[in-house]
């Protein structure tokens, strides 16, 4: 390509982006002169139009200079299309708000924004920026729950957490499903370790919040809970979660045995009715009892917990036996917790639970 056709090409895209910028002022005018016609005619009907005032604004276009701001004698206009002090439109900070959502940590961020953007952002201000998000923790985190939920998943999870040095603490999450069926991220809290006195505190606090009425509260095999969940919630049933027992069961046996020993406590849970679990059950005792006593004896002790879910219409269980789709969150989370190593705080922590709670489940109006 030649030098001229180089120059040529550049005012070529010159021309084009002058264009754009002033379609996009006009655009901006016309909405802001229709918002102040509708106000004095429908707001203030004794109000008069008093001219303009000029201002810069920053898009993700570019920087309109000399916008046309409409004014109203009174001073009560103001559009809506930004405040009377904000200077750009916001795209930027939203930006940054996805970009931290999405596993950047907070000084990756103002490096992309500044090659990408020529906009230097200290890794500070990006954090700042961030912090919009804690007033939506706030807000959804008091936010009133509905009276009755068909089902509550209760669930902790370890995580490294950095409070001087980094040491694993418990952020606890409660979900349920409503009685449209929605799922629902209810909340989530943090303790120093996972405890039933913890799950009680936080079973009172959403009856608190409004939930009167429970059909079923679905929980790993922590000590206590089957207490806990009785005391808060008494004509709550109780369901172990399956696939959590599960795992715990194999990571005790040998592997030469894993594949086998899966397959008839499949067996068990997999089958049609409560009766048939349990004759599968002594099956798998009758088999396996002489190589891993410990095994039998606990899958005999939470049988009753760990087939609740057998009392209900078969088109529902898969939904209520295990926590999983709530494991489906936390595994979300877990990858925003490695691309930092640890979070840095617990400010950080609750930022990035909610966004990780917005990209995977209902639960923010």
């Amino acid at each position: 390509m030649t030098e001229e056709s180089i120059e040529r090409e550049e005012e070529f895209n010159k021309s084009l982006n002058e264009m754009f910028e002033k379609m996009v002022k006009e655009r901006l005018e016309g909405i802001m002169q229709t918002e102040r016609d509708a106000f004095l005619s429908e707001e203030e009907p004794d109000d008069v139009a008093n001219g303009y005032y000029n201002r810069n604004w920053e898009t993700r276009f570019g920087e309109i200079e000399d916008l046309e701001v409409p004014r109203d004698r009174e001073g009560e206009f103001n559009t809506r299309l930004f405040s009377p002090y904000q200077r750009r439109s916001g795209w930027l900070e939203n930006l940054v708000i996805k970009m931290y959502s999405r596993g950047l940590s907070t000084r990756k961020i103002a490096d992309l924004l500044e090659e990408m953007y020529g906009t230097h952002y200290s890794s500070t201000t990006v954090s700042r920026i961030t912090d919009q998000t804690l007033e939506d923790v706030k807000r959804w985190r008091n936010r009133p729950l509905a009276k009755r939920y068909s089902v509550i998943f209760l669930y902790g999870m370890s995580f490294k957490l950095r409070r001087g040095s980094v040491a694993n603490e418990v952020v606890y999450f409660a979900a349920g499903i409503d009685g449209e069926g929605y799922r629902e991220m209810l909340g989530f809290w943090f303790g120093a370790e996972e405890s039933s006195t913890v799950w009680k505190e936080i079973l009172e606090e959403l009856k608190e919040r409004g939930v009167e009425e429970v059909l079923l509260i679905a929980t790993d095999d922590l000590p206590g809970i089957k207490e806990a969940v009785a005391q808060s919630f008494p004509k709550a049933d109780h369901q172990q979660c399956v696939l959590h027992k599960l795992r715990n069961t194999t990571a005790t046996v040998r592997s030469t045995d894993e594949d086998e020993l899966t397959d008839d406590l499949k067996k068990i849970y997999e089958a049609p009715d409560k009766e048939m679990a349990e004759g599968a059950f002594s099956n798998f005792r009758d088999k396996w009892e002489g190589t891993y006593p410990e095994v039998a004896e606990s899958w005999e002790k939470d049988l009753p917990d760990l087939l609740t879910f057998m009392d209900y219409p078969y088109s529902i269980r898969q939904s209520i036996y295990t926590t999983n789709w709530l494991e489906r969150t936390i595994k979300e989370f877990r990858r925003r917790e490695k691309t930092m190593d640890s979070l840095p705080n617990p400010k950080a922590s609750k930022k990035t639970i909610l966004s990780t709670k917005q990209r995977t489940v209902r639960g923010l109006d």
